[in-house]
């Protein structure tokens, strides 16, 4: 399986990624999981839902978000991870995250 992951601010950023399930398998899930709550802490992100409760959508796209465009746009190691990471957490093949708007398709 190939994943592809989309990450968007606007109609001329967008950053492009693909994985192969090999590329995945040295990662599991609850790996990227973590990664999300660490950046999600240390960026200092502000819950977007009320009652505190954050699914990993939110994580996702607070990251993103916090992180910013400039991380995607050198396409070091970061952007990168945040990508398979997302891929993993999601476990979906096709993932378009689209900061701008603030919301995940597939």
């Amino acid at each position: 399986m190939l994943y592809h992951v989309t990450v968007s601010f606007g109609k001329d950023k967008q950053y492009q990624y693909k994985f192969s399930q090999a590329e995945l398998s040295d990662s599991s899930p609850e790996e990227a999981r973590r990664w999300f709550d660490k950046e999600f802490s240390d960026l200092k992100c502000e819950p977007t839902n009320p009652m505190g409760k954050v699914l990993i959508i939110d994580k996702i796209l607070n990251v993103a978000r916090y992180g910013g465009d400039q991380r995607f746009a050198d396409g070091k190691t970061w952007a990168v991870q945040f990508a398979r990471y997302t891929a993993l957490a999601l476990g979906r093949d096709t993932i378009r995250v689209d900061v701008e708007a603030f919301n995940i398709g597939y």
